[in-house]
């Protein structure tokens, strides 16, 4: 069974107290709290604080997201990844979550890798001093800078940053950049969500989109998981939705528990 956790966005309504609450009913192991919510980070907490009311809670903070096109550096890019890792820090957290430019800008082939390059060589020392994680998110959308983990591998272990840098598996993106490999011993946090709309195809998929897995689920989210399990992935699964009708369920912890069963008694189940 997965380790399952609880990134804030899928109750994107809900307090940072609240967040705690429905990951410990839930069952999960720890959360993702996230920078771009409307509501302070923590609800306003100090750090030190909020990291201390999670461990004392039983859960660990796998996350901070997030810094936003981390591959497009500049000088204020580089203090906003440098104020969030000090942020991460304080709180205990075990990574932070880099997101990259999603605006159709930086696509050209070489730029791409020369700009990815770029940002890691200069994240590498900032999040090694802070002994974090650095989480590299691939977006499936064509307008993405960074749409295949292979060119985030290639340059990770040129670099040979293996021990700073890890890739997130979001199921949603993976099926919208139309698979390939998986890099099961690159991965330190996957992501999943559903996508149950029979309208848009896969090009036409977007972030709101995104709900519970369920039954009728089309990213195919327990074939990804079960190969990137076949593949030695045991690190966190994390329930990261952004559809308005997850946002406003009256009983997310029931939502949650049920989508947690589907997919334990889908990997538990041998594929024909």
């Amino acid at each position: 069974m997965p380790a399952f956790a609880l990134n804030h966005m899928t109750v994107a309504r809900a307090s940072f107290a609240e967040l705690i609450d429905v990951a410990c009913a839930a069952g999960a192991e720890g959360v993702e709290a996230r920078t771009d919510l409307s509501g302070p980070l923590f609800d306003g907490l100090d750090p030190a604080e909020a990291g201390r009311r999670l461990r004392d809670a039983g859960l660990r903070l796998f996350a901070l997201a997030e810094v936003k096109r981390f591959n497009d550096w500049s000088d204020a890019r580089a203090e906003e990844a440098a104020a969030l890792i000090a942020t991460a820090r304080a709180a205990g957290a075990e990574g932070v979550a880099l997101i990259p430019r999603n605006d159709g800008g930086g696509m050209g082939n070489g730029e791409r890798q020369a700009n990815l390059r770029i940002a890691l060589r200069e994240l590498e020392p900032m999040l090694k001093e802070a002994g974090l994680k650095g989480l590299v998110e691939p977006l499936g959308f064509a307008s993405c800078a960074l749409r295949h983990k292979q060119e985030a591998v290639d340059v990770i272990t040129a670099l040979g940053a293996e021990d700073t840098f890890a890739l997130v598996h979001d199921t949603f993106h993976h099926a919208l950049a139309g698979g390939g490999p998986i890099f099961a011993g690159l991965t330190g946090m996957v992501h999943v969500s559903g996508v149950t709309d029979p309208g848009p195809t896969f090009d036409e998929m977007e972030d709101a989109h995104r709900v519970l897995v369920d039954g009728a689920d089309r990213l195919g989210n327990v074939a990804q998981l079960r190969a990137l399990a076949e593949a030695g992935y045991d690190g966190p699964v994390s329930f990261e939705c952004f559809a308005p009708e997850v946002h406003g369920l009256s009983d997310p912890v029931a939502a949650l528990r049920g989508s947690m069963e589907h997919l334990n008694a889908g990997l538990q189940t041998v594929p024909a």
